[in-house]
């Protein structure tokens, strides 16, 4: 390489599994793209989501095996531990390839060992975590990094205040906030992540034909998930609901937010965030298995503001799913009170919060034409749980 050509800094983005973690890894890329002339790229699973994702996006990527560690008892995590023992070793070979001037942790099983040699090599390390709690990955990672990027205040006691920065969930772009307006209309939006919420199939269908005999205007929006989406159909056309529209997965999830009276979701971090960055009101069912119980804690979160509803899936039958339905179109200034309060919460500008800072910490210029800070939309913590 020529002493004229210069090689644009690397911004090396490690993590994924779900989509929880994948998407808000590719908003801060975009992020990062927009702001300065680096490139990005992705060290992840061959069986997680980014594997697919990623590339489609237009990104490079690095895959490695890796196994899960928690859940299984001692025989899972000493073969979770070897294997990231391996991945280890072999990130060793891709930092020294890569040269990246940092490598961004978030979360999942990949970002552990990437993270880890990182931090063997003196390469500055951030972490990224959505949730109100450090998944594994990012609590083993987080002592060691530079920055942590977190959404809750809970989670800044956790990491450090000194190192933590409070921006929020990093979402892709699309999610501005929406002042919710009571038209007269009752749309309901289901979302269960790209691959749908098996319970929330299962049970919502018939909860929201209950509502329906007292609110006959209801129409429904459900996101089954792919190959999922006959089932919950025929589900709805059995219990006597006919204005129901099931689809496997929405591209447009922030216009169909932003069109719904009341959200029906699971309360993974990205998906709590998108809701509070438009802020409308919402019904959420936490997926009881998520580590440390973090589904629950996320949407408890949100409901101490008065943002949300928070209903265990222990409690979620059909009866009381359509009970808190009917209770919100029973009372429209609940629903705008509650829109309000879900809003304040969202941060719809974290990815390039995250991105400016980390390119500041990095002493890499922003482009000529993004030096100006971006506008401010709205200064207040917090879609896709795969399930």
């Amino acid at each position: 390489m020529s002493a004229s050509v210069a090689r644009r800094p690397t911004i090396l983005i490690a993590g994924g599994g779900t989509g929880g973690h994948v998407y808000p890894g590719l908003a801060i890329a975009d992020a990062l793209r927009a702001l300065a002339d680096v490139d990005v790229v992705f060290a992840g699973s061959h069986k997680g989501l980014e594997a697919r994702v990623v590339p489609e996006r237009g990104y490079a990527i690095e895959l490695f095996d890796v196994a899960p560690i928690k859940g299984g008892g001692a025989g899972r995590a000493i073969r979770g531990a070897l294997v990231a023992g391996v991945a280890t070793c072999r990130s060793f070979g891709v930092l020294r390839r890569l040269a990246p001037r940092a490598v961004v942790s978030i979360g999942g099983y990949a970002a552990g060992p990437m993270s880890l040699a990182a931090a063997a090599m003196r390469v500055p390390v951030a972490i990224v975590e959505p949730n109100s709690v450090l998944g594994l990955a990012n609590r083993i990672v987080a002592p060691l990094a530079r920055r942590a990027y977190v959404a809750w205040d809970e989670t800044v006691e956790a990491v450090g205040a000194r190192k933590a920065r409070a921006f929020g969930v990093p979402l892709r772009s699309g999610f501005a906030p929406s002042v919710y307006e009571d038209k007269g209309t009752m749309r309901v939006l289901v979302l269960g992540g790209s691959q749908g919420a098996v319970a929330l199939n299962e049970r919502v269908p018939e909860a929201l034909a209950r509502a329906a005999k007292v609110l006959p205007l209801l129409e429904v929006l459900h996101q089954a998930g792919r190959g999922r989406e006959r089932a919950v159909a025929e589900a709805y056309a059995s219990a006597g609901l006919e204005r129901a529209e099931v689809a496997p997965f929405l591209d447009d999830v922030p216009k169909q937010i932003g069109r719904a009276d009341v959200v029906i979701a699971r309360s993974g971090a990205s998906t709590v965030a998108e809701i509070a960055a438009i802020g409308r009101a919402s019904v959420l069912i936490p997926f009881p298995y998520a580590a440390d119980d973090h589904q629950a804690k996320n949407a408890r979160a949100i409901e101490r503001s008065g943002g949300a509803i928070t209903v265990l899936q222990t409690d979620a039958d059909a009866a009381r799913i359509s009970a808190e339905v009917v209770r919100l179109f029973d009372d429209a200034a609940a629903r705008r009170r509650m829109a309000d309060a879900a809003r304040r919460c969202g941060k719809p500008e974290a990815a390039d919060r995250i991105a400016r800072d980390l390119l500041s910490l990095l002493a890499i210029p922003l482009g000529p034409r993004t030096r100006l800070p971006s506008p401010k939309l709205n200064g207040h913590a917090p879609h896709m749980e795969v399930r």
